[in-house]
């Protein structure tokens, strides 16, 4: 179950994001005073403002080897953000914000013209440091176009996670959760950005698509998007939009701007949600439902989609797309199937052969599952990846 303060974390970032240009003014201002502490770190403390503007510009190197990227990134590292709106020590994602460029492929980093980067957020807190990690493994491993990731740590989280910089202002963005495992490249998702008509600005699936078994249309006691909810595992933004936008609400006949109406709206509603930040957005896209895309259910694939009985029509045409494993479903043994796509992503070595060293083990594993119902659906998490590690191994066939 999401912890409720985490709700509050999600809705700061999203402040962070209309604010991100008044904090750069002062993360150059205090990099002019003080070098940010780039001394220490051997590079000349006398660069200039319009530098560490350009450096921002260029958030990673053409090319896919990690090392270069992993040292770029550390020579370049400046001092962590620190907002004014510092949260209590206690709330999971304090203060900070990592960034990392993995697999850029750019034949010319100094052109941004037509960038085909897909940007993926994700907020790690307490102990989600390996399933964080595996859901980039998995991003990384089936995408053949470059990844731009944002992670939301916590402070103890700093030193695994790496690198530190500051976040540029960015027009589209993909945030999912820790517990999700791509099972097709990144950038197939992000291409439903074209789909967006002029009024979208979000994009995301339906918390269930039976409304016999929907928690939000037996159980809310707040508005919600649509007849059972959406789930905001997976969220497609188009930021720039959504700076932009004035919502309805219920709050007060005046439209209000993102970095409005969140606030109020949890100090409404805090007594009532139990999902913390997904149960706000069902309140926001309750009032607004135009500027929300929904994409089916494939997209965000969770065990309620088969624990009794399959009701995800889509991915039993076409497969699983993306895998959801909330619930704690990797962790514990009440979904296996859940637990053995995870374990195999975990446990698969870079560089190994996908389909002999992945996908083999993988369905072994799987045909253990049957005795559930997400088992007996398991042909549907494969379907896709397969498609997906054939497609990376011809790839690279043709590189050499």
């Amino acid at each position: 179950m999401r912890c409720y303060l985490q709700a509050f974390l999600l809705c700061m970032v999203f402040i962070f994001f209309s604010l991100v240009y008044v904090f750069n003014q002062l993360a150059s201002t205090l990099e002019d005073r003080d070098g940010w502490g780039l001394k220490e770190q051997g590079i000349p403390g006398g660069r200039s403002h319009d530098d560490g503007h350009l450096l921002r510009k260029r958030p990673g190197l053409a090319g896919r080897d990690h090392e270069e990227g992993h040292d770029r990134c550390k020579s370049l590292s400046v001092s962590y953000w620190n907002p004014y709106w510092r949260l209590p020590a206690d709330v999971c994602g304090v203060n900070c914000l990592l960034e990392s460029s993995l697999r850029e492929r750019s034949s010319s980093p100094g052109k941004h013209h037509g960038d085909e980067r897909s940007h993926v957020a994700v907020v790690a807190c307490g102990t989600r440091l390996e399933e964080t990690l595996t859901m980039l493994k998995s991003a990384v491993l089936l995408s053949k176009k470059p990844l731009h990731f944002y992670i939301f740590a916590e402070d103890d989280l700093h030193e695994p996670f790496k690198n530190a910089l500051i976040l540029k202002e960015v027009d589209s963005l993909l945030y999912v959760d820790t517990d999700i495992i791509f099972l097709q490249p990144v950038e197939d998702i992000w291409a439903l950005l074209s789909q967006f008509d002029s009024s979208h600005l979000a994009a995301m699936a339906p918390e269930h698509e039976e409304p016999r078994i929907g928690w939000y249309n037996r159980f809310a006691r707040h508005p919600y998007y649509g007849k059972t909810g959406i789930n905001s595992g997976v969220m497609l933004m188009n930021m720039t939009r959504l700076r932009e936008k004035s919502f309805k609400n219920d709050m007060t006949t005046v439209p209000l701007k993102w970095e409005e109406i969140l606030m109020p709206l949890l100090q409404k509603y805090k007594l009532n949600i139990t999902w913390g930040d997904q149960d706000l957005l069902n309140i926001i896209f309750h009032h607004n439902p135009e500027s929300l895309y929904v994409f089916p259910c494939q997209w965000n694939y969770r065990p309620d989609h088969c624990i009794y009985g399959s009701n995800c029509q889509q991915a039993d045409q076409e497969g699983v797309f993306i895998l959801h494993g909330n619930r704690g479903v990797y962790h514990n043994d009440k979904q296996p199937a859940f637990r053995a796509i995870y374990e195999a992503i975990q446990k698969y070595p870079f560089g190994e052969n996908m389909e002999t060293s992945l996908l083999q083990p993988l369905e072994a594993s799987l045909r253990t599952t049957t005795n559930s119902y997400c088992g007996r659906a398991s042909h549907l998490f494969t379907k896709k990846l397969k498609q997906s590690i054939l497609s990376v191994q011809q790839e690279v066939t043709q590189r050499r």
